[in-house]
């Protein structure tokens, strides 16, 4: 069947300020200078802004921003690094880039780092403490994770990737810790056209390592200072990123109109369980990158969507971390993660999704469970 609701529309994020992208293509690349301008320094004092961070640092993409802060706040060969399996594979493969050890969390009812299941995972070689801000919801308690941090003397990196804009008892994603890394990937809150990511600290001594780091190490007369890694944000997409930036605010908020009619929708079917509803005065201000149910009889509701024209998606294909054999980690155990994956299913999120999709989504899954 021709697809009537697309999972993610992409050419609509370039069609919709055509005019303005363009425009902004002849400005910066009519100056030839591309890599580390006044673009993206201009960028960074934005987006830090936004944050309610200190510093931000541009870099080519979030998992170098994970790498890198990793690396330059010391974590290395045999240190362990507590975050949760129900992630990106990016989050866990810089660990084991840097020769780390992961060490899994099992997630809590809102699918997030499960902060009352980490201190009994501390050991002596554990130097880290990497939670993930899944689908625009910054992890529930986090300050209590703050707190085991600063008892046991551990670092925290926030994988804010999914976040841009979440906050959490007023403060924003990627500020709770040493730094937090985002990533500006064409699907997420702020995308840009390409890859490109973002590292914010409100460490000095961080953030001046951070920016050498991200350009091989290089000092301002050219001498090698470390070893460092070629990771440099574009001047094009800090332009775009920049414009983007102005409107973000308004589609996060057509985003949380969008969880409040799935909200409405589907609350009352009982094989499904829904993320928790945007709260105007509560602890969380969530953003909704992604809108993931848990679904019973999930792969006959794929089927049955799919065949009424509506696109979605498995969180990764379907696998947590651990679930990927040729890693090597399946040997663990992560109930509640494990039945999460067996049930998890991801539905349209996007400011352009049109309220007829929406509520044609509703129905059809209406329809599906009777």
């Amino acid at each position: 069947m021709k697809t009537k609701v697309k999972f993610f529309d992409y050419p609509v994020q370039f069609t919709e300020y055509a005019e303005e992208y363009t425009r902004i293509f002849r400005e910066v690349c009519g100056k030839g200078a591309f890599i580390l301008g006044e673009e993206v320094e201009r960028f960074e004092d934005e987006f830090a802004a936004f944050v309610g961070a200190k510093h931000a640092i541009g870099v080519g993409n979030c998992t170098d921003g994970l790498l890198i802060s990793l690396h330059a706040a010391g974590i290395g060969a045999g240190d362990e690094v507590i975050s949760v399996s129900h992630t990106f594979v990016a989050t866990i493969e810089v660990m084991q880039f840097l020769g780390a050890k992961p060490v899994f969390a099992d997630i809590a009812e809102d699918h997030n780092m499960d902060a009352d299941a980490v201190e009994e995972l501390i050991t002596p070689k554990t130097k880290a403490i990497v939670p993930v801000h899944l689908n625009g919801r910054i992890c529930t308690k986090m300050d209590k994770l703050v707190e085991i941090a600063s008892e046991h003397g551990l670092v925290i990196i926030e994988d804010a990737a999914p976040a841009i804009g979440a906050t959490y008892k007023g403060r924003g994603s990627g500020t709770f810790g040493l730094a937090g890394c985002f990533s500006f990937y064409p699907a997420k809150l702020l995308g840009t056209f390409g890859d490109a990511g973002a590292i914010v600290t409100d460490d000095d001594d961080l953030a001046a390592r951070l920016r050498i780091m991200r350009n091989h190490s290089r000092g301002e007369r050219g001498e090698v200072k470390f070893w460092g890694q070629n990771s440099r944000m574009d001047n094009l997409h800090a332009a775009i990123l920049s414009f983007k930036l102005s409107h973000l605010e308004g589609l996060i908020e057509r985003r949380r109109a969008i969880a409040r009619q799935y909200q409405e929708g589907l609350a009352e079917i009982d094989k499904l369980k829904l993320p928790p509803p945007p709260q105007e005065d509560g602890r969380h201000y969530d953003v909704f990158q992604n809108y993931e149910i848990e679904a019973e009889d999930r792969d006959k509701l794929v089927e049955h969507l799919s065949d009424k024209g509506i696109e979605v998606a498995l969180p990764w294909g379907g696998k947590a971390v651990h679930q990927f054999k040729a890693l090597g980690l399946s040997t663990l155990s992560l109930p509640r993660t494990e039945e999460h994956f067996r049930k998890a299913l991801m539905i349209p999120m996007y400011p352009s999704l049109e309220n007829a999709h929406v509520r044609y989504t509703i129905d059809m899954i209406t329809h599906f469970y009777g």
